[in-house]
């Protein structure tokens, strides 16, 4: 046991007898926030804190130097002790109520020398106390400025630099004697008061408005702090500036590691032309002439700037320059005092004397005269310091302020004269330039005494300039905002604690910056100089700082690690170690086993929270103390030693942190302040075990992180580092290490960063959520790094990694192994050597303790509650995790005996890391069925799979073959037949099955449960639940086929069933084969994605589409390597059925596009060819892979032929039409070669009858006679006939049947179109279901539609017309869908139609074909919709109404008869499949009527030319029906002769829409709409009872047609009566639709003249 540990356990034993807390609850007095308040006095025996009684718990307290601040729960503030600011003295037993911050919430408290500050919920700041030097700012209260303020007044903290200006909110303060701080919610710095303790940029003092530190701009500040004079700050380290892009989630979690050195992150930043001195001075070049010597030979100036004798610290406007100066090395063990810590090139003061020391030392009396003048001149306005004053040299301040409390001086304005506490510390600059002149002449400087000891670090250079603010420059981005984050209490911030915006653990890679007055040291740079602006330690940077305390004139730093470092005056033992002043930061000498996790300072004492033997924190001290003198016939009395200027060796002061024997009594401790000569302490009672649980848990996870961040330091880094560990340990092992030094370091940065959040959890009084506990709140994390962990170690140990590492620990820790055996624990070391295997093991442990102390916290709760709830929750998982990690470390010990004891090369071929031995048949358990007598199995069962060895003699390690079957893919059923009477069990493979027999049923029963857990664990299920035989059936699994067959050496990834390939998978071959799809049986069938590489072009072949057994087989797509596409029908892997084959550029021949019927793989049945390097079409019919049969020619000439085709060239009779209708009809033997009889037709009628021989395109030969035909002789009538266009052609119902038995066959129908009904509704639903599951970029309103066409309408019921609409809204809606197989062959028959009547199909003579195959469409398509919809009649049949009740047909059948609807294939499917097909077939009209309507055009431009009454006179329409008014934007006005347009507008524009619609049902709706309107029109000018006749109606109808101006109007004409629905041509829209083909004659026949 320890000193300290003894020192603990004695006082424990002392005071636990009634003083302990009970753990009960009571009401009164509060069992939290209990405050204890103690001046600095001893001996330590006598030292009796007063306990502060409140009503209600204390929350924080602050302190100042002779006052005091409590912040109790519910907000309210109390006061207590030396009020100057009211002239009040209030003791500590009845502190004064703040009445003025009532009803604020305030949420912070702080208090400075002389003056208070709060911040309350909303983030507002309220300062109260002495402000002569600015330190309270610029209340809101009156505006004006005063010596003192005695109330709590509102400070505005503005941020300025946005716009508009926005109010800043505050969540913490920090205050010294002349200053104060504030840290916002973004995590910047605000200042205001007198100093250069701000780090401001200005020459102005006091501060009254605050201001923000734009040195730590851009920096994420965590904590600050505040001395008498200086500043510290707690910031967050800025990211490693060489991380990669791609460790993305290495970036956002960087600050877990912290293995970047220093120099690599500062050498990110750049210096700028400027450069500054240690004060902050900048340093400019000398471009000035200087003819004075004594210049020359100093080579710097002063400027002054017109500044007043005292200037503030931060008013630093002159410079100090250089004249041609040149750097030069600097002794060891010096540090230039101007030597800035950012590693840039900087000027020397003094450089000329470095050139010359000759010439420094004449001039040295004139340095000492200059010397004396900046002292002087210093001084001027300092009073005289007395030589018992037990600050530093700057205290002087506190005292001169104390004094004008009792004088009441009035205000010093700023402008005449600056405070003498804030000058530019004129002393210190002539400090340095007596350090610099020990320097030259060789001597030591005291106050540089410490550089020695961090010399290397003292090297490193700061990560930014004076005056150069780090938000603009590189890495400033990593500026960490925090919305609304948890306040500070316990008198100090908690902008560190839980990461700042409440979801991430604290980071540990901080950074503490400081600056201010360093004539003690405090700032921790290694010398005394002040600084203007913030300057970070270079010392601390890899020390993982969590915590910054600041007394008057010397500065704290906790790390997560448990230490302390100080620095700064230690002229009474505060620092904790050597009675001498400390300029860079020094360890306190701590008793062992201590591990401290609080600190404060006050004006010259520490004090610090620790964890000791015992769960209760304890009290240490060290600093100034307070002797007991005993007077004759007296009571003894305390005698303050503060008025000397430093203590004698006979005074007393602990110069090491001593024990507080008190500290027992006092309960739980939680936090600890510090302020002048006074300590507190905040406590907590135990109420049933809830605080010591908390404690408990937050000491254990500080030791062990104490003890892992040793582990780490001792072991892990030194042997990761070492050259010789990877040749030493081998190729895997050595990889293993380096994952687990990596787990380890994750795992140790885990746990510092918890113990951090537990430290700050307990201080944060009023923040205890039990439910915010990281080990709740970031479980997952938490059990993902100890699975990481575990891994890692077993993975080492299997391997047998440690035997080597076991070696080279020795090797590499030398002497430091003997302080690595303390920290294992007893029974790992062995003869003195660690046990590295249980070392490493040893954090395990850890979740029990998680588990245990979560326990603990759970019955402090009522099982109702959520806190309950959340801690059972988490106590289940971490006891569950801390099982499985023991049975991992079982189950990789016995693995590792199994490996020792089975040695031999082929045991090491199956050694893998992750490989874990369950059972093993070496006892003859488990052998092969039917295998031989002298035949040796062996059976062994891993985690990952099944390994049968055969020739094998396991006492002999000999082992002749193996075979390793993989878990993944072993499906196990116990064989139930026992007539055979064996035990057996079938195990099945992908490519092979067996049977093992067990020699008893219990090790039948034995290994089925083995065989089926482990299965059961590998396919990602938990491993224990598995029942024999139960193991899943279908599964997702990964193989490598090695046996013969279309699989051989391919890997396969997917789904599997009973050992086959099934479902969706993915296989590849070597040879670069590819196949990504679905599987059945082992084969691939359905949807699937195959690539195939072509070795020749060195390009692959691609495939997507449908399979069966194996093959291509279905509607798919295929890219061939030659650059060719085939979209279309596979039959057996041959194109078979419809498809369209495109040749590209690369292609053997000429550009070309086929679409037609394929059978076998070849051309055969109709198609259309368009060879587009030829310029011509073909459509007609094939016969393996050559044009046989009927077929049409076009050209891109206008040329048109139709005949027969025979060996693939034009054979036999044909006819050839040219542009200019001249017609041959005749014998060919080739293309466009005509060889026998033939007719000629000319142009103009006349025609040549004889012989024909030649080419078309070329000249013909002809021998025979010309005629001029006369009359209508019965010759002529049949040479017509002869000539006649379409007798060639290939019959419409011949067309495209290879579309249309597709659509059959994906409604499940055979050949000859014949299926069932329910099975094609089965097959549409499957098709729909699958293609919306494997769609993944279906919009929403794809999907609804989708979702829509699952479900399968009522087909079987009669059609009525009530129903009629469900189901044409469901056509609409298949038609629309490609992936419904109506909407297939929707989108086919528009595919094949534009391929034949587009481009160069664009012949005019192809328009009754074009128009016939239209109609041929519709006549098939109905014959689909009928079998789906056998309701339907036939075309042209009737649909009744629905049948009504018979109360109501009774009712009806005196009045009228039942109506109906006539049903036709074209009102149904026309305007489904028309407006898709209406662009080509329209072109098709125009070509059809060019010649027409370029006539009718000329008519309707001459005939627009005329007013409107000349038009209408001149049509012949009578003047009853001339309009007299025309509207023009609701005003009348009159028509007149001359007017325009002006008549039956409304009609002429309803005209005018013809253009915009598809189908002749709305062409016709159209024009309905038209006579309508023009009916409204004529009406107010005639009767009532007006009813048209044709010869009123047609001029003026004519007159409507003449104004719309319609283009095409004649092929708008021809569609329409050739494709408009037969049931309506005799009724009133026949009658309308005559009327406009009239006028459209009557306008391309009216006379020009």
């Amino acid at each position: 046991m320890t000193v300290a540990s003894a020192q603990i356990s004695a006082t424990f034993k002392r005071v636990q007898t009634g003083s302990c807390p009970k753990e009960k609850w009571a009401p009164t007095p509060p069992e939290r926030g209990l405050l204890h308040i103690w001046q600095c006095v001893g001996p330590t025996a006598q030292l009796h804190p007063e306990r502060v009684l409140l009503p209600r718990p204390v929350l924080q307290a602050a302190l100042g130097e002779h006052h005091g601040l409590l912040l109790t729960q519910g907000g309210i503030v109390y006061s207590f002790g030396e009020l100057f600011w009211r002239d009040q003295r209030v003791p500590l037993s009845a502190p004064v109520l703040e009445v003025n911050l009532l009803g604020k919430m305030v949420v912070s408290v702080a208090a400075g020398g002389f003056h208070c500050g709060a911040v309350t919920e909303q983030g507002a700041v309220y300062m109260w106390g002495e402000n002569t030097a600015g330190q309270c700012g610029l209340t809101e209260r009156g505006g004006t400025t005063s010596i003192a303020v005695s109330e709590p007044c509102l400070v505005s903290v503005v941020d300025n630099d946005v716009i508009p200006p926005a109010a800043v909110r505050v969540v913490d303060l920090a205050l010294g004697r002349e200053h104060s701080l504030a840290l916002s919610a973004q995590n910047e710095l605000w200042a205001w008061g007198s100093g250069c303790q701000l780090g401001l940029v200005t020459s102005t003092f006091p501060v009254w408005r605050p201001q923000k530190v734009e040195h730590l701009a851009g920096r994420h500040v965590m904590q600050v702090a505040c001395g008498a004079y200086h500043s510290l700050a707690l910031v967050l380290s800025l990211p490693p500036q060489n991380s990669n892009t791609h460790n993305s989630s290495e970036n956002m979690e960087w600050g877990q590691s912290l293995q970047y050195s220093v120099t690599e992150r500062e050498d990110s930043f750049t210096v700028d032309g400027g450069h500054y001195c240690p004060l902050g001075v900048e340093l400019t070049e000398d471009t000035t002439d200087e003819t004075s010597p004594r210049r020359r030979a100093l080579g710097w100036r002063l400027h002054s700037g017109g500044r007043s004798r005292g200037c503030s610290p931060g008013s630093a406007t002159g410079s100090l320059s250089e004249e041609n100066t040149k750097e030069k090395n600097v002794p060891v063990g010096h540090t230039d005092p101007l030597t800035q810590t950012d590693g840039s090139p900087r000027s020397h003061l003094l450089s000329g004397w470095r050139s010359n020391k000759k010439s420094a030392l004449i001039h040295e009396v004139e340095f000492q005269n200059l010397l004396q003048r900046l002292s002087n001149h210093s001084l001027e306005m300092q009073p005289t310091s007395g030589p018992g004053d037990t600050d530093s040299l700057s205290s002087y301040t506190s005292d001169l302020l104390s004094s004008s409390y009792k004088e009441d001086s009035p205000i010093k304005s700023q402008t005449s004269r600056p405070y003498s506490s804030s000058p530019v510390c004129l002393e210190d600059i002539g400090l340095y330039l007596e350090t610099q002149i020990h320097t030259l002449q060789g001597k030591k400087s005291s106050s540089l005494s410490n550089i020695r000891q961090k010399g290397k670090a003292a090297g490193s250079r700061r990560c930014s300039l004076p005056g150069t603010p780090t938000g603009r420059m590189s890495g400033s981005p990593w500026r960490q905002r925090s919305g609304a984050r948890r306040l500070s209490s316990g008198g100090q911030s908690q902008a560190a604690a839980a990461e700042e915006d409440g979801h991430r653990l604290p980071f540990l890679n901080t950074e503490v910056w400081s600056w201010g007055r360093g004539s003690e040291g405090q700032l921790g740079h290694g010398d005394q100089l002040a600084r203007l602006q913030p300057l970070c330690i270079k010392t601390l940077t890899a020390e993982e700082v969590i915590q910054v305390a600041a007394g008057s004139h010397h500065s704290l730093a906790l790390t997560a690690h448990c230490q302390v470092y100080s620095w700064g005056s230690n002229m009474c033992g505060q620092l904790g170690h050597v009675n001498s002043p400390a300029t860079v930061p020094q360890q306190a000498k701590l008793s062992e086993g201590l591990r401290v996790w609080g600190v404060s300072a006050g004006q010259s004492h520490s004090v610090l929270v620790a964890d000791g033997d015992c769960v209760q924190p304890v009290l240490l001290y060290c600093g100034q103390q307070q002797e007991f003198v005993s007077v004759p016939g007296e009571k003894s009395t305390q005698i303050p030693r503060s008025s000397q200027r430093s203590p004698s060796r006979a005074e007393s002061y602990a110069v090491r942190p001593t024990l507080l024997p008190f500290c027992m009594e006092m309960g739980y401790i939680s936090s600890v302040c510090s302020g002048g000569q006074t300590c507190g302490v905040l406590a907590d009672q135990n109420v049933m075990g809830f605080i010591s649980a908390l404690h408990e848990l937050a000491s254990r996870e500080r030791q062990f992180y104490c003890w892992t961040n040793s582990v780490r330091r001792l072991l892990v880094s030194p042997l990761r580092n070492r050259e010789k560990v990877c040749p030493s340990l081998g190729e895997p092992c050595s990889h293993l290490f380096l994952t687990l030094c990596e787990s380890f370091v994750r795992l140790s940065t885990l746990i510092g960063r918890h113990s951090t959040s537990l430290t700050y959890f307990l201080q944060n009084a009023q923040g205890r959520d039990v439910t915010s506990l990281p080990l709740l709140t970031h479980i997952v994390h938490f059990m993902d790094i100890y699975k990481d962990y575990c891994s890692s170690v077993s993975d080492f140990q299997v391997m047998n990694g440690f035997h080597s590492l076991q070696k080279l620990s020795l090797e590499c820790l030398g002497s430091q192994q003997t302080i690595l055996s303390q920290l294992s624990v007893s029974d790992q070391s062995v003869n003195g050597d660690v046990d590295l295997v249980s070392l490493f093991y040893w954090p395990l442990q850890q979740l029990h303790h998680y588990n245990r102390v979560l326990l603990k916290l759970e019955t402090c709760f009522d099982v109702l509650t959520t806190e309950y709830q959340s801690l059972h929750q988490g106590c289940t998982q971490y006891e569950s995790l801390s099982l499985s990690m023991l049975r991992k470390k079982k189950e990789a010990e016995a693995t590792f005996f199994f490996w020792k004891t089975h040695s031999g090369k082929i045991t090491e071929v199956l050694r893998l890391p992750q490989r874990r031995v369950i059972c093993e048949s070496s006892s003859r358990s488990l052998t092969l069925q039917n295998a031989g007598r002298f035949s040796n199995h062996w059976f062994i069962l891993f985690n990952d799979a099944l390994v049968h060895t055969q020739g094998a003699i396991p006492s002999q390690n000999f082992f002749s073959t193996h075979h390793v079957y993989p878990l993944t893919c072993l499906w196990v059923k116990p064989v139930t037949d026992d007539s055979s009477g064996l035990y057996a069990i079938r195990v099945t493979c992908p490519e092979e099955s067996f049977t093992v027999v067990a020699s008893t049923p219990q090790e039948k029963n034995k290994w089925l449960r083995f065989l089926n857990q482990a299965v059961d664990q590998e396919l990602g299920g938990g491993g224990q639940r598995s029942s024999p035989g139960l193991t899943a059936v279908s599964r997702t699994a990964s193989y490598v086929f090695t046996a013969e067959g279309r699989f051989k050496d391919a890997q396969y990834t997917g789904g599997w069933f009973a050992g086959r390939v099934h479902g969706r998978g993915t296989m590849k071959w070597p040879d670069g084969r590819t196949y990504r799809g679905n599987f059945k049986n082992g084969l691939e069938e359905g949807y699937g994605e195959c690539i195939i590489p072509n070795k020749v072009l060195n390009r692959p072949d691609s495939y997507q589409g449908h399979w069966r057994d194996g093959k291509i087989q279905g509607f798919g797509k295929y890219k061939y390597a030659s650059g060719e596409v085939y979209e279309g029908c596979f039959a057996d892997g041959l194109r078979h059925g419809y498809g369209m084959l495109s040749s590209g550029k690369l292609a053997k021949n000429s550009p070309s596009v086929f679409v037609g019927h394929w059978v076998h793989d070849k051309k055969t049945g109709y198609g259309v060819y368009d060879d587009i390097s030829r310029g011509e079409k073909y459509m007609g019919q094939w016969l393996d892979e050559q044009r046989h049969g009927n077929a049409v020619v076009v050209t891109q000439y206008g040329v048109y032929y139709e005949g027969t085709f025979r060996d693939n060239k034009m054979s036999g009779p044909g006819l050839v039409v040219s542009d200019d209708d001249t017609a041959l009809h005749g014998e060919f033997s080739d293309d466009w070669i005509i060889n026998g009889k033939g007719v000629l037709a000319l142009s103009n009628g006349d025609y040549l009858e004889g012989l024909f021989s030649g080419e078309w395109t070329t000249g013909l030969k002809v021998v025979g006679t010309y005629t001029k035909p006369v009359g209508d002789e019965p010759e002529i009538r049949d040479r017509n006939i002869l000539l006649r266009l379409g007798q060639y052609r290939v019959p419409t119902d011949q067309k495209w049947v290879c579309v249309f038995d597709e659509c059959w066959t994906r409604l499940g129908c055979d050949a000859t179109r014949i299926g069932d009904r329910s099975t094609a509704w089965e097959n549409i639903a499957v098709t729909i279901s699958t293609a919306r599951q494997h769609s993944s970029d279906l919009s929403r309103s794809q999907i609804k539609v989708l979702e829509c066409l699952e479900f399968i309408p009522q087909h079987a019921n009669p059609v009525t017309t009530a129903n009629y609409d469900n189901i044409r809204r469901y056509l609409t809606k298949a038609c629309e869908t490609p992936v419904h197989p109506l909407g297939w062959l929707v989108e086919t028959l528009v595919t094949v139609y534009r391929m034949t009547y587009v481009g160069v199909g664009s012949n005019r003579r192809l328009l009754r074909q074009a128009v016939q195959e239209v109609q041929a469409y519709l006549t098939q398509f109905y014959s689909i919709i009928r079998f789906l919809f056998p309701g339907l009649p036939e075309d042209g049949g009737m649909i009744p109404d629905p049948p009504s009740s018979p109360s109501k047909c009774r009712h009806d059948s005196n009045t009228s008869e039942q109506s109906v609807m006539v049903l036709s294939c074209s009102s149904l499917l026309l305007p489904l499949v028309l407006p898709r097909l209406y662009p080509p077939l329209f072109t098709l009209y125009c070509l059809q009527e060019e010649q027409l309507e370029a006539q009718y055009w000329d008519r309707i431009i001459r005939l627009n030319k005329q007013p409107d009454q000349s038009l209408l006179h001149f049509l012949g329409v009578q003047e009853k029906f001339w309009p007299v008014w025309m509207s023009i934007l609701g005003e009348k006005k009159q028509i007149v002769s001359s007017s325009k347009d002006a008549c039956f507008v409304s009609a002429v524009e309803t005209l005018q829409q013809i253009s915009t619609t598809f189908t002749p049902s709305d062409k016709l709706i159209v024009i309905q709409k038209t006579f309508e309107e023009l009916t409204q029109e004529v009406k107010p000018m005639l009767d009532g009872n007006f009813l048209w006749c044709m010869d009123d109606l047609l001029p003026l109808f004519l007159y409507v047609v003449i104004r719309a101006r319609i283009r095409n109007l004649g092929a708008e004409v021809s569609m329409i009566e050739d494709l408009m629905d037969p049931n309506v041509q005799h009724g009133e829209l026949g009658l309308m639709f005559t009327t406009l083909k009239a006028s459209y004659i009557h306008i391309q026949q009216e006379s020009t003249t």
